[in-house]
């Protein structure tokens, strides 16, 4: 009964990695699209406070 328990929880396990690893290529292009668009605005404001001066 144990050996039959073990071998479920890793069917389990197993199943769940592979779910996440679909889920991560499915979504990829949009995934990637947010990592952008966050580099973008974190860069955004790292350059801002050098211009601040010339706004006025």
């Amino acid at each position: 009964m144990k050996i039959a328990r073990l071998v479920l929880k890793i069917v389990a396990l197993s199943l769940t990695a592979a779910a996440a690893v679909c889920a991560i290529v499915a979504y990829w292009d949009k995934l990637a699209e947010l990592g952008d668009c966050a580099k973008n605005r974190i860069q955004r404001k790292a350059c801002s406070a050098e211009y601040e001066d010339y706004e006025e």
